[in-house]
């Protein structure tokens, strides 16, 4: 399941359709309950305190560069408490892979 916020913007009919083929369901919060995406409001703030913040984008270019070397950074170095203090690139590779995504 994938939840987020119950805005449209946040539920693009791709990915959604995509996920459905997949046989996962997308979940939207209440309005207002932010507490029911714990996990993704806390990387939200994480991303606006740790990079958004400290940045000035002088054009979309520049914040596509400057957020892929941060995306990186994130997803391959920086270790997380929630995945046993390894790196989500770690964790993922020694979870095992759902017969829908593995190539046939």
């Amino acid at each position: 399941m994938i939840r987020s916020g119950n805005g449209p913007e946040f539920i693009p009919v791709g990915p959604v359709e995509w996920l459905e083929d997949l046989g996962a369901d997308t979940y939207s919060i209440d309005p207002g309950r932010l507490w029911q995406n714990g996990y993704g409001e806390s990387f939200h703030a994480w991303l606006r305190d740790g990079r958004l913040d400290c940045e000035e984008f002088w054009s979309l270019e520049h914040a596509r560069v400057v957020l892929e070397s941060w995306r990186i950074e994130y997803n391959t170095e920086h270790l997380h408490s929630s995945l046993g203090r390894t790196t989500p690139v770690e964790f993922a590779a020694a979870q095992p892979r759902p017969a829908a995504l593995v190539p046939a």
